[in-house]
């Protein structure tokens, strides 16, 4: 089994991005299957176009996606990707999307075929903080979640894709007190148990309950 994961590049006034931090550092077998890193640029309309090449060269089974949710203190699997761009902020291109539909011939939304469940039990196994999020936003992260769903529906059929949200870095918040974080090591740890929680639950589908949700 190959699993592709993705993480971003810094954006904003960030100086560094715990996705990308955290993806780069991940073994390069999890649970028997063999891990491919890629970084992928916070632009909107290149991002997609780096994970599709990467698709097509590797062949992966399954495409993980990783971003960072300031603001969140859980590691979060995402349940749904949504037809829309409207960026807070311009993303690394300068490009600043409001009201865009992504893909004019596709779903309103598509569902990950990642065991999110699974996926948030294992991480709260290894004594992390996880919830399953229904909401990816609408910044350059849900667009890639997005993307690789519009893909694998028009392209790609045998693979299965999502998305998992990670809190900011200690350093991030340094100057801001109140806003959670969690250490680079805790992400590695939490990316791992997500991801053998894949492996795992391959061919199975999805546990049937867990606790707690993220809106």
């Amino acid at each position: 089994m190959k699993i592709l994961v993705t993480g971003f590049d810094p954006f904003g006034e960030d100086r560094i991005n715990p996705a990308l931090e955290a993806v780069k550092r991940l073994p390069d077998n999890i649970a028997g299957a063999k891990i491919i890193k890629l970084e992928i640029p916070t632009k909107f309309n290149i991002s997609a176009e780096v994970v599709k090449e990467a698709i097509e060269s590797y062949k992966p089974d399954y495409v993980l996606n990783v971003g960072q949710a300031g603001g969140r203190f859980a590691i979060t699997p995402e349940r749904v990707a949504i037809n829309l761009d409207d960026g807070r902020i311009a993303d690394n291109a300068g490009y600043h999307p409001l009201d865009q539909t992504i893909q004019l011939d596709g779903a309103t939304a598509y569902f990950t075929q990642l065991p999110i469940k699974a996926m948030t039990k294992a991480i709260r196994e290894v004594g992390l903080p996880a919830a399953v999020s229904n909401s990816a936003g609408t910044f350059v992260c849900n667009h890639i979640f997005y993307q690789v769903q519009y893909q694998r529906a028009k392209f790609f059929p045998d693979i299965k894709a999502g998305f998992i949200h990670i809190p900011y870095l200690p350093e991030q918040v340094i100057s801001k007190p109140q806003m959670p974080s969690l250490s680079l090591a805790d992400d590695i740890k939490g990316l791992i148990a997500a991801i053998s929680a894949i492996v795992e639950r391959d061919g199975q589908g999805d546990i049937n309950t867990i606790e707690g949700s993220i809106h």
